[in-house]
């Protein structure tokens, strides 16, 4: 083997396991920022707290990529991938209108039911992944077991999971079948929200850049879907003010979403939707640790359902394990690598630049482009934001375990630091 063909090797190997890591990091991101919704939730109506969050999610969508790469660096990415702003734009949609279907299914046939239902989303993204970007094709029967295998896992461990923590409330509404469709339709919903995340990525572009507009239309459609359910934006604007107590945590959330949404993203860039997207649902597991070590949500329940958390948790975690070591093989890249001079040819693009891109060495990585002052505005706003708002905030009145505060939030601090160490050693953001 040459030296030239074993470097090629240990950089997919390297991009592997940067794929795997953000996708785990994704999750205990995505987990963390339920604690914080959490403690607002029960006090709002569900849109205004989808609402407080994405107003949360769009401040940090925009501070995060500007402070890394700066504006004209994001301006720029845009500019030579403008095709994808559109995609963009459905996407952020997409993950609106699937939220939004999530409060009917949870009225209606309970979290136990609708959450492994809208867990599916893993096996739709799978599916999209092997029909548009030639994920798995080429990887055998192996590849097929470990990855479709695992995701099936992760479903089934979410469903014990969230059959044993919500008391086995089959139905809380009085329509069942509204709700299955709602939760199903979710799950489609949040699968297909990844072809526009794949899409892009095969093109060259960077994260950072293309998370910028998904966040505006996470916005607008978040904006439109809430003043209609207000009734007008007169009461919209009633029901906001009387939530200022508890938007603070909404933000919280909001920008602990954004850092697991990121690491999503690198994960669908670096190793494929099939495989990075099923790694990012372990977030239940550690939606699971903040209720249960912070809020005690499990001291009540009996030891049966104590075993049927552990064995939830156990088959998800083999679940994540099988996908994790699931690295795809040079057949299947060159596969991935058909998919991506099919989007080169389709709109014109680079393939030279876009196969640097994907290998993680984007020959703008290293360019400076010169800085703004105005660009201190975005951090300040979001500071300003979460100052203001911390002024409004009013004392939990839920009891709270501060030492698992304390280790929780340093175990995910760490997967903070030691991913974006990874990606900034691996791929300097791109």
């Amino acid at each position: 083997m040459s030296d030239q063909t074993s470097y090629a090797e240990k950089r997919v190997r390297a991009l592997h396991t940067v794929g795997v890591v953000c996708g785990l990091a994704a999750g205990a991101w995505l987990g963390t920022a339920e604690a914080p919704v959490k403690l607002a939730s029960a006090q709002l109506p569900p849109f205004i707290v989808t609402l407080g969050m994405v107003l949360g999610v769009f401040l940090a969508r925009w501070t995060v990529p500007v402070m890394l790469k700066g504006a004209g660096f994001v301006v720029r990415d845009l500019r030579q991938n403008a095709h994808l702003i559109v995609w963009a734009l459905i996407a952020g949609t997409l993950w609106v209108v699937a939220n939004t279907l999530t409060v009917f299914a949870i009225k209606n046939v309970g979290l136990s039911i609708a959450f492994p239902l809208w867990n599916t989303n893993c096996l739709i993204g799978l599916f999209w992944g092997w029909l548009f970007f030639n994920e798995l094709k080429g990887s055998g029967w192996k590849g097929w077991a470990q990855v479709f295998g695992g995701s099936l896992a992760l479903v089934v461990g979410a469903a014990i999971l969230a059959w044993a923590t919500t008391g086995h409330a089959a139905s809380t509404g009085a329509n069942p079948r509204l709700g299955i469709a709602a939760a199903l339709g979710a799950g489609v919903l949040w699968g297909t929200q990844y072809i526009p995340y794949r899409k892009a990525y095969i093109s060259g572009i960077t994260p950072l850049s293309f998370v910028t507009v998904i966040a505006c239309g996470e916005l607008v459609s978040t904006l439109i879907l809430s003043t209609v359910f207000a009734g007008g934006f007169t009461n919209l604007g009633h029901q906001i003010s009387a939530a200022r107590p508890f938007l603070f945590w909404l933000f919280l959330g909001g920008f602990c979403w954004v850092f697991g949404d990121l690491f999503q993203q690198y994960a669908a860039k670096y190793i494929g939707i099939g495989r990075g997207i099923p790694l990012s649902n372990t977030n239940q597991l550690w939606g699971l640790a903040w209720g249960a070590l912070v809020f005690g949500e499990l001291s009540a329940i009996d030891a049966h359902a104590r075993m049927l958390v552990l064995l939830g948790s156990l088959v998800m975690i083999l679940g994540a394990a099988f996908i994790g070591t699931a690295a795809a093989p040079a057949s299947e890249r060159n596969s991935w690598s058909d998919a991506m001079h099919r989007e080169c040819n389709r709109y014109g693009l680079d393939a030279t630049r876009v196969v640097s891109i994907l290998k993680g060495d984007d020959p703008r990585a290293h360019q400076k482009p010169p800085r703004r002052w105005w660009e201190l505005l975005f951090p300040i706003c979001s500071v300003g934001a979460m100052i203001w708002l911390g002024t409004l905030l009013q004392r939990p009145t839920v009891e709270l375990n501060l030492l698992w505060i304390a280790v929780l939030l340093a175990i995910t601090g760490c997967s903070l630091f030691l991913s974006g160490m990874l990606l900034w050693k691996r791929t300097r953001f791109s």
